[in-house]
């Protein structure tokens, strides 16, 4: 193991309560930062509605128009704070994420050590990577589909604020949480728990699975929105059927 090998319990939360309160202290500050840059914050935020957003001008531009509105008093403070607080803890990953690897490599062995770094970058960036897809295309896409669509000209579409951002913010997470799903399968292999052979044979399956879940992420009668969620997870599916027959060709090398 890697040095604070005498460290008592006490010691190790020491520690660790430590690097909670630097962890803390960069969000709140990265957070305040993004609550004072109020314009800039919500531009970005806001930018998918908007027809001119760079999605719909790649596929020959969007002739809609969208106004939010807010319906309780205290709505656009508290919403200010969430969206600031959740930029706040996005700009702060990388430096949360080094701030518990730190904490937590000492225990690791060397090899534990190599691997644990793999799997905490690529994480990160698949996270990332889920976020962005969600934010330039997914969510615009889904934006545009809910807040159009009509059952009747006798029914107009008010949409708050407070809806807009919840979803953007949700799908966010949901997308980013999907993208993992590479790395589930590389560690699932190390435990031995998935073979490659296991991911080929019920590779159907999962493409059922994959619909299922992306008709759940993205609730829409849209294909389009529908297969814009799809490819991508079936791609990072056939991405963990290649890591882990990699790692089972590695694995049988070194028998």
């Amino acid at each position: 193991m890697q040095s604070q090998e005498g460290l008592s319990f006490w010691d190790h939360l020491d520690v660790l309560r430590n690097v909670l309160i630097k962890i803390v202290a960069i969000v709140g500050v990265l957070m305040l930062v993004a609550f004072c840059f109020k314009q800039q914050l919500f531009d970005v935020v806001l930018a998918p509605k908007e027809p001119d957003f760079f999605f719909y001008r790649l596929f020959g531009g969007g002739d809609f128009n969208v106004d939010l509105i807010n319906t309780r008093l205290a709505s656009q403070f508290t919403i200010h704070m969430k969206v600031a607080c959740y930029a706040g803890v996005l700009l702060a990953s990388p430096y949360i994420i080094y701030q518990l690897f730190t904490f937590i490599s000492p225990a690791l062995y060397a090899n534990e050590h190599k691997y644990a770094v793999w799997g905490t970058l690529s994480g990160y960036f698949l996270f990332m990577a889920g976020v962005l897809l969600n934010y330039f295309i997914i969510f615009p896409l889904t934006f545009r589909f809910l807040a159009t669509y009509q059952v009747s000209e006798a029914v107009v579409n008010t949409i708050t604020l407070s809806s807009y951002v919840d979803t953007l913010m949700s799908l966010s997470w949901l997308m980013g949480v999907v993208f993992e799903l590479p790395l589930l399968c590389w560690i699932l292999s190390k435990l031995g728990v998935l073979q490659s052979s296991f991911m080929t044979v019920y590779r159907r399956h999962a493409i059922v699975a994959i619909l299922i879940l992306a008709a759940i992420i993205t609730p829409t009668a849209d294909i389009v929105t529908l297969l814009a969620v799809t490819l991508p997870i079936y791609m990072l599916y056939e991405v963990g059927i290649f890591i882990v027959r990699r790692n089972e060709k590695r694995l049988l090398r070194k028998a």
